[in-house]
């Protein structure tokens, strides 16, 4: 039978997990100045990603929570559909109205998960916490298993190909058939998804951290980000001085600040709670704690 997620209100004081963190949350909330903090985490292990659900998960937190100074998205995701990254930067945005929005990457905030640290007006990293590219990607089922393919990559050859019928003076069959094994429908939604991703990202930009910059400045700047070549594969590590090259604004922590030591505690209990227990994500404050779990 197949699995789905559920999603589930839980009271602090039914769970004893969520206790054990409060007093983490007490220390950064105490560092950053009192701003709220809110942590959205999706699990590694369990084969879920960003999705329009989250928002509203994210959501019931944040009318609960008192963001009078500011929210801060303490953030752990692989990625996911990237308008869900589009509605979460809209509500973080919307719900912490003075606009200190920040984020906190404490290891791994990849694909679309970057999308919403880019739309926020700080990201605040340490030295090996990873952003990715936002370039999208096509996700199949293959011999039981879960395979990218990147949507640019993919648009890349089909262009490739295309443009050598047109210039070849020989056989174009060979050409032909392999430009056959494409759905033009299917080229045509590609190429919009990844019109969009571009946009979402550069947009965030420009209405955010880098709103002094023009669209083309950004775009210029954010290649590393929207470009696949630049960083090989969609999966390879952005770090926080990449990134910071890049002219966002990235707040770098070092590893041996108490505050870091609190911060990475933090994600490891996290960490380890959407990753048993059939806990696939859990968007949670220092006072309220909501999960999707992994059932049958």
């Amino acid at each position: 039978m197949r699995k789905t997620l559920v999603f589930d209100k839980i009271k602090i004081e039914q769970d004893q997990l969520h206790l054990t963190r409060v007093k983490f949350y007490e220390k950064i909330q105490k560092h950053f100045g009192g701003i709220t903090v809110v942590s959205f985490f999706t699990s590694f292990v369990y084969p879920v990603m960003l999705e329009d659900g989250d928002a509203e998960m994210l959501e019931a937190v944040l009318q609960k929570s008192d963001l009078k100074k500011g929210l801060i998205l303490f953030i752990s995701c692989p990625g996911g559909d990237g308008l869900a990254a589009e509605r979460i930067i809209n509500l973080c945005r919307t719900y912490s109205g003075n606009g200190k929005f920040y984020t906190i990457v404490p290891a791994k905030a990849k694909s679309a998960a970057t999308m919403i640290c880019l739309g926020s007006n700080k990201i605040i990293m340490g030295k090996t916490s990873e952003l990715g590219a936002v370039d999208p990607q096509l996700i199949f089922e293959e011999n039981g298993k879960r395979v990218s393919y990147s949507v640019y990559r993919l648009l890349e050859n089909y262009n490739e190909l295309f443009k050598g019928a047109v210039k070849t003076k020989g056989n174009i069959e060979p050409f032909l058939q392999q430009l056959s094994t494409y759905d033009p429908r299917d080229i045509a939604e590609n190429r919009a998804a990844l019109e969009t991703s571009s946009d979402i990202a550069i947009k965030a930009l420009k209405s955010g951290m880098l709103s002094n910059l023009s669209i083309a400045k950004i775009k210029k700047n954010l290649s590393l980000f929207l470009v696949p070549k630049t960083v090989k594969t969609h999966g390879r590590p952005i770090y926080a001085k990449e990134a910071q090259n890049c002219g966002l604004n990235i707040e770098i922590i070092n590893h041996s600040d108490t505050i870091w030591e609190d911060i990475y505690e933090l994600y490891s209990r996290l960490d380890n709670y959407v990753s048993r227990n059939m806990v696939a994500k859990c968007v949670e404050s220092l006072d309220y704690h909501y999960v999707a779990t992994w059932r049958n």
